[in-house]
């Protein structure tokens, strides 16, 4: 194995950037699809596309980790980062494949809201994510983190609540499992951004 004596910083950085990037358009794209309920088959092909991007985004940052003998951040911080933030991308990814799979013909108001609310957390991330190679920056990394904490206690209150209304309602026993299991892959993006958020404010605590 080929090791690098030289820290390659800014290629940690640009790869983590890079990352921060595909969930922005990978959130976009699954609030489009649920907002504008078209071109599914096309949508989640897009969707699947970019999971399979990040998965080689991700390897690659491992790959780095080894081969790298001196890292910017402590490995356990960078793998995990890396991990946490390709499991947003792959509960992203889930959550638009069982909408596929499961033939939904048209979207719930919560599965748009809680896909809104994973965008947003998304753009906070990449916000966040572009900031880490400015140490004497980090400590602003805080406020983008504390939104995140902040859309995901708003997106638990939006998946219990419709896990609520789908039991109340009158939703088939087979379309309640259908959603049930779309809202859980939704939800635990949420979940995933909120762990991303907290390697992160890790990261700051450690370097700021």
């Amino acid at each position: 194995m080929r090791f690098s004596l030289i820290p390659r910083s800014g290629h940690f950085y640009e790869l983590f950037e890079e990352m921060a990037r595909k969930l922005v358009v990978a959130s976009e794209a699954l609030a489009d699809l649920l907002e504008h309920f078209e071109n599914v088959e096309a949508k989640t092909a897009q969707l699947k596309a970019l999971e399979h991007e990040a998965d080689d985004v991700t390897h690659e940052i491992y790959r780095e980790v080894h081969q790298t003998f001196v890292t910017p951040l402590d490995r356990e911080d960078i793998a995990a980062l890396a991990q946490r933030m390709d499991d947003v991308m792959d509960f992203i990814e889930g959550a638009s494949t069982a909408i596929r799979i499961y033939g939904i013909t048209q979207p719930t108001q919560a599965s748009r809201g809680l896909a809104d609310l994973i965008r947003l957390q998304c753009l906070q991330l990449e916000r966040a994510v572009s900031t880490l190679r400015h140490r004497s920056r980090l400590k602003s990394i805080l406020e983008q983190l504390k939104e995140v904490n902040r859309l995901e206690n708003e997106a638990d209150t939006l998946f219990l609540n419709s896990m609520a209304d789908m039991f109340q309602g009158e939703m088939s026993s087979v379309d309640i499992i259908k959603w049930r299991d779309i809202y859980n892959q939704l939800e635990r993006a949420t979940d995933s951004c909120e762990q991303v958020a907290h390697i992160l404010e890790a990261i700051v605590l450690k370097h700021a």
